[in-house]
């Protein structure tokens, strides 16, 4: 009995010790120990609040950013269902979780239902019609799905068995295609090896009853995130490079996904640089590498990546998508933790921060996981360090500037807290969407008869701006926005330039 005692606690110790031996070779920060705890032990990260939403992360101009949803531990991959509510895989949980859309237009969502549970380790999801499809670490399987009440129709049941679920990269992404296939992406059992089971690390492609598999790609080292450009009806997946080389190598990489390519791994490293390790390719004879079209700084750790509906925003999303750098762990500094978008121009592909902010200094706040586009048109980014689901809104340049003597003059004269580190240019934008949208020029419009809101800086402060529109006297109608939403609101009214 004392014997195995003493192996279960050795077992119960070696992630410590790993963690411990890291840091003493310099390979991670101590900073980053409380992330790892969380990944490898399920240990609780940092929790989201709406404060650190808009204090802490940064987007382009025009582009504004809220908390959705928060204690959705471990949040993962998400899917949207036809009635409007997100699904958001939960792996270490074993679940699907259904957050309700926001009915009652206050900026979160109404509720979060568990969906169904004691899954193993369920990642990937996607709909073919009524079906929602999810890959297990095992196995897919799939239900029916009903859009309008948000709740199953009918009893879960596998088309996909016989999977491994064994080693490193046990997760498995599923999607349909336009071509009604469904494509599973599975990662490899190891940081560096060569493969038992020919079906990892490869890019699969089935009926959707699960008949008729084949292995369309391989060498794909981790390849958790894919998705299908709009203007083309090309495949693109990112793919985790190999660890334990350095800080700075290898890249991490996007490819695009053709039949019957090989894109290199375990032989070849980012621009097809032979890996020390494997020595030469052994059926050298029969295939040749294909090289990413594009590369991530080492360690990143792309997931997932979503093209844009990018209508309404500006010409140069046109053709671009987002993708979820979820962050380093094998770095001696931080690194990745941001969302970044890529943008296909006649030079090749940019790459360009998108929302950051989750690493300052080494002190993590967020690991992005996937991302999503609403039926909204927003954007929603899963956090699985700090259990949240983010919304990223465009509100565009809509012609309006700060009036800066005002500003100025009403921030410092101001008790109201919130003021002394918003930024007033995302607000004023945000303001005059939200007047434009609410029909507020019906009565507010310079015409005869109707309530003129010149200079009401003369008159008014934010606090009673935002006092009169929580209560407004009639006919002005009670609308249920958010704290945020009364603030852009007296922002705009109070401070835009005439």
């Amino acid at each position: 009995m004392r014997k195995l005692l003493y192996i279960v606690v050795a077992i119960l110790m070696l992630p410590v010790l790993g963690i411990g031996a890291l840091i003493a070779l310099g390979t991670i920060d101590t900073s980053s120990v409380r992330m790892m705890l969380n990944v490898m032990g399920g240990f609780g990260g940092p929790e989201a609040s709406d404060e650190i939403v808009q204090q802490r992360y940064s987007l382009p101009d025009g582009f504004s950013l809220e908390l959705y949803a928060n204690n959705i531990p471990r949040a993962r991959f998400l899917r949207f269902t036809a009635g409007g509510d997100l699904l958001v895989s939960r792996p270490h949980a074993g679940d699907i979780v259904l957050v309700r859309r926001d009915a009652d237009g206050d900026g979160k969502a109404d509720a979060v239902e568990t969906l169904i549970g004691e899954l193993k380790r369920p990642l990937g999801l996607d709909f073919a019609g009524d079906w929602l499809y999810i890959a297990e670490n095992d196995q897919v399987g799939r239900v029916k799905f009903d859009a309008e009440k948000g709740q199953l129709a009918g009893a879960y049941q596998p088309v996909i068995q016989g999977l491994t679920g064994e080693g490193n990269h046990w997760s498995k992404t599923v999607r349909i295609g336009k071509d009604q296939k469904l494509y599973l992406a599975q990662g490899s059992t190891c940081n560096i090896c060569e493969e038992v089971d020919e079906r990892r690390a490869t890019m699969m492609r089935f009926d959707l009853d699960g008949s008729n598999a084949e292995i369309i790609a391989t060498g794909l080292r981790n390849s958790v995130g894919f998705d299908w450009a709009p203007w083309n009806g090309l495949m693109y997946a990112t793919d985790n490079g190999r660890d334990l080389m350095g800080d700075d190598y290898p890249p991490c990489e996007l490819n695009q996904i053709s039949d019957g390519n090989f894109y290199g791994w375990p032989y070849f490293n980012g621009d097809n640089e032979p890996d020390p390790d494997m020595g030469p390719d052994p059926r050298a004879a029969e295939r040749s590498p294909t090289a990413p079209v594009h590369g991530f700084r080492a360690h990143n750790a792309p997931l997932g990546v979503t093209f844009l509906n990018a209508e309404g925003w500006p010409s140069d999303y046109e053709r671009s998508a987002l993708v979820a750098l979820h962050g380093s762990w094998n770095r001696s500094e931080p690194d990745g933790y941001k969302v970044v978008s890529l943008h296909w121009t006649d030079a090749g592909i940019e790459e360009r921060d998108f929302l950051s902010g989750f690493e300052r200094e080494g002190d993590i706040s967020g690991r992005p996981v996937d991302i999503a586009q609403g039926p909204d048109g927003a954007i929603y980014i899963s956090d699985d360090y700090a259990g949240a689901i983010y919304r990223v809104t465009y509100t565009g340049d809509h012609g309006v500037s700060i009036n800066m003597d005002v500003a100025e003059k009403t921030v410092a004269t101001s008790n109201d807290d919130w003021l002394a580190d918003a930024d007033l240019e995302v607000l004023l934008g945000e303001g005059q969407q939200l007047y434009t949208d609410n029909g507020c020029t019906e009565c507010h419009g310079g015409g005869e008869g109707q309530v003129e809101l010149q200079d009401l800086y003369q008159r008014l402060n934010h606090a009673q701006v935002i006092g009169a529109l929580k209560a407004p006297q009639a006919p002005m109608p009670i609308y249920p926005f958010n704290e945020r939403q009364y603030q852009a609101l007296s922002v705009y009214l109070l401070h835009q330039e005439k």
